[in-house]
């Protein structure tokens, strides 16, 4: 297997609208419905993930195995639209390492870095 079509600096921005599936409403007051902490981690790794799609060598994908310093810092309406910037930071043999940000327009609501490791899928 050869890493070479990976490289420091590659990216993904992943846009979706937060629906209601997304949500929490701890509040339980109508209209409080906000982007849930588990649902932004997924939107982290769907960007990740959508950085490697097209550099993976034949036969082979990336699963995660680490997430470290994830902070949710902002609430997301539902009907607010999230951009999930996944930036490739570094390549270490088989293992990549994700800088990721999420941001609602101007205003920063989570960071994260995010681990994956090249793997064959079998067969």
């Amino acid at each position: 297997m050869t890493m070479d079509n990976f490289s420091p600096g590659q990216s993904f921005l992943l846009e979706t609208e937060v629906t209601r599936e997304m949500t929490t409403n701890r509040m339980g007051r109508e209209g409080a419905d906000v982007l849930s902490t588990p649902s932004l981690l997924g939107l982290m790794e769907q960007a990740s993930i959508r950085v490697t799609e097209p550099n993976l060598p034949d036969g082979h994908t990336t699963v995660g195995y680490a997430v470290d310093g994830m902070r949710h810092m902002a609430p997301t309406a539902l009907g607010r639209w999230v951009q999930v910037r996944s930036e490739l930071s570094e390549v270490n043999r088989n293992r990549l390492t994700f800088a990721i940000e999420a941001f609602e327009g101007d205003k920063k609501i989570g960071v994260a870095t995010h681990k994956r490791a090249v793997i064959p899928t079998g067969g």
